[in-house]
């Protein structure tokens, strides 16, 4: 394994995660369009913050095949909750901008970069994603 990573959390998403190094810790809240008050952060924050994160170094890994310049690149990741009735499900939109880029091929790099980005192999088939250039 090349890396791994442990946060702790106490209280649910009204408590507190903390990281194991305690290099970060948060408050945690339901969102006000879920019933909480939003005086916090939320699994769904955290998790659009790990993907962008995560999607933009694949685009940066693989831009050169692509020929187009990565460091230009915007990722922006929406992640969406909604519960039916049994539980509650993810859904997740990314959108890729690269200013001055052939769209074409920008769309084949995020193509790639969405089979190769550790997030989005890990919900694939389980989380609906739709993928944008713009």
């Amino acid at each position: 394994m090349a890396y791994k990573t442990t946060a702790t959390t106490s209280g649910g998403r009204n408590g507190r995660a903390v990281l194991e190094n305690g290099g970060l810790g948060l408050a945690m809240a339901f969102p006000k369009e879920l019933g909480g008050n939003g005086d916090g952060h939320n699994p769904e924050q955290l998790f659009a913050l790990g993907w962008s994160s995560c999607f933009g170094q694949a685009i940066l890994a693989l831009a050169k095949n692509h020929g187009v310049d990565g460091q230009a690149a915007k990722v922006t990741v929406s992640i969406g909750i909604d519960k039916d009735d049994v539980s509650f499900a993810l859904t997740a939109d990314i959108k890729v901008s690269i200013p001055g880029a052939d769209k074409d091929k920008v769309q084949a790099l995020v193509e790639d970069a969405h089979r190769i980005c550790p997030y989005s192999r890990a919900t694939r088939n389980n989380v609906p994603v739709t993928l944008t250039v713009v």
